[in-house]
């Protein structure tokens, strides 16, 4: 009886550390990763969105038929965000967050809205997987592959997924 009861706590514990270390990195990688992008898409700061990008990215766009590297990605936001004639947010929501120290894969649906909160708002939605690397301690985008499965996802399919900080559903 002993025995089984060391068993059981083993168990325990062992889900337990499972459970608040996958939602250590979890929040690790919302501070280090999607609020950085957040900020970077209302600021139009491409410095900071360059920052959360592996120098190693490879950025696929499934709509335009595209492959990119961190360079050529980069510069295009650069060159996009000159112009401050509007305002915009990004929303993150989720199916799946998986992680260990080291390598995280993050799939769900964006919502970026144009001129929020006027009669000029306008959103559009995207599937999203990428695949992030902790690179001396800073959670990176390595791989980002988006679409919007021939403009399938919309609305509905956005509010499916769970939000950001809900992290039991991981």
């Amino acid at each position: 009886m002993k025995t089984i009861n060391i068993l059981l706590l083993v168990c325990f514990l062992a889900t337990f550390h499972s459970f608040s270390q996958n939602e250590t990195n979890l929040k690790e990688i919302d501070n280090q990763i999607w609020l950085p992008f957040t900020k970077a898409f209302e600021t139009f700061d491409y410095s900071l969105f360059a920052s959360i990008h592996s120098i190693d990215l490879v950025r696929i766009n499934a709509d335009n038929n595209q492959i990119q590297n961190k360079i050529s990605y980069i510069n295009n936001y650069k060159e996009r965000w000159k112009f401050k004639d509007r305002e915009q947010t990004i929303t993150f929501r989720f199916f799946e967050r998986l992680n260990n120290e080291n390598t995280a894969s993050e799939h769900g649906i964006y919502k970026l809205t144009i001129n929020p909160e006027t009669d000029q708002e306008q959103s559009y939605y995207g599937q999203f997987h990428v695949i992030l690397r902790n690179e001396n301690g800073q959670w990176k985008i390595m791989v980002d592959y988006d679409s919007s499965e021939n403009k399938t996802i919309d609305a509905s399919r956005f509010n499916q997924a769970f939000a950001i900080d809900d992290y039991t559903k991981y």
